[in-house]
């Protein structure tokens, strides 16, 4: 900074005061004026511009607080803002993926999947399984003895390769399979039992094939596994029973014995070695009538109680025609 400051005699010679001060004036900056030497000692002068170009300055060179150079160190801080952007719309005709409907999903599984899914939620929940049972159709003769057969077969498929068939170690290899199978047999049955089944033919149509499964259940070498078997036939017999009762209800059992179940009921009680004897007694019992025993049933298809109940009699007979 340019400061005028008085001029104070001097008692040096004035061309040796030109020569300092010319020498001074070397050393410092043009604008800076010329000063004496009192105030040379006090005063204290400015980097030149030499050394200011070697070196960075500092806030010390001109006096300057040192808390000036500092930043705060507390500064606050900017958080960032979330902006909310729009939600994009899908437009109609833009192509994005979806779950199956409900009946494209039912197209694909099989059998046993939806069987296992329908199982699972009428367990979770029992209105659900209730209104199955109610709304489901009955099942059919056919389908009934199709899962039996099923059943069979896996029996057959536990089976051990080679040895005796009957042996203990078959038996336990087969035991689980061998339950399964007269599990289902004991669970069709009352399907087709008077009075869920009010048709007589329907139901002995099942016990003649579920009668044939049972023929085929494996003979133990063992008395104590043949307890299977043994109330398997039992079992069976006693629905035979029932249904020739409540069919002799119903037009005399006639049509127990056109339909030949009469027989049928006789080859089955002869495989089983004897086993199905409460069957052929109900059946000698109701069909009394017919005299001899009814429940072998006779073998001349041309005897006239065959005629009779096929509506074969008087067939060859020659009609008169006159008078009487």
């Amino acid at each position: 900074m340019n400061v005028l400051l008085p001029q104070h005699p001097t008692f040096f010679h004035p061309h040796h005061d030109n020569s300092i001060n010319s020498r001074k004036m070397c050393r410092t900056p043009l604008l800076q004026p010329p000063t004496n030497h009192a105030l040379a000692r006090t005063v204290p002068h400015p980097p030149t511009p030499n050394k200011m170009a070697g070196r960075k300055r500092k806030a010390d060179d001109y006096g300057l607080d040192d808390n000036m150079s500092i930043s705060p160190q507390n500064s606050p801080a900017i958080t960032p803002r979330n902006i909310a952007r729009p939600s994009k719309k899908v437009r109609a005709n833009e192509v994005t993926g979806r779950p199956l409907s409900l009946p494209r999903l039912l197209e694909t599984l099989d059998a046993q999947s939806l069987r296992s899914v329908l199982q699972t939620i009428c367990e979770r929940h029992p209105d659900i399984g209730s209104e199955v049972v109610t709304s489901a159709p009955r099942p059919s003769v056919p389908a009934a003895l199709n899962v039996l057969s099923q059943y069979q077969d896996r029996l057959r498929d536990a089976f051990p390769f080679g040895g005796d068939a009957g042996s203990d170690y078959a038996y336990n290899r087969v035991r689980q399979a061998l339950t399964d199978l007269i599990d289902a047999l004991i669970d069709f049955t009352p399907q087709y039992l008077p009075p869920i089944e009010t048709q007589a033919t329907v139901s002995l149509s099942f016990l003649d094939g579920a009668t044939k499964v049972v023929h085929e259940l494996p003979d133990w070498n063992s008395q104590s596994h043949r307890h299977h078997k043994d109330n398997a036939y039992d079992e069976i017999s006693k629905a035979w029973a029932l249904v020739i009762s409540e069919a002799s209800k119903k037009g005399g059992g006639f049509h127990l014995h056109s339909g030949g179940w009469d027989q049928t009921l006789a080859k089955h009680n002869q495989e089983s070695g004897g086993r199905m004897q409460v069957a052929v007694n109900s059946l000698g019992t109701n069909l009394g009538w017919m005299g001899g025993n009814a429940g072998m049933g006779s073998g001349d298809p041309g005897s006239i109680r065959n005629q009779l109940l096929s509506g074969t009699y008087g067939a060859n007979l020659p009609v008169q025609v006159g008078l009487w």
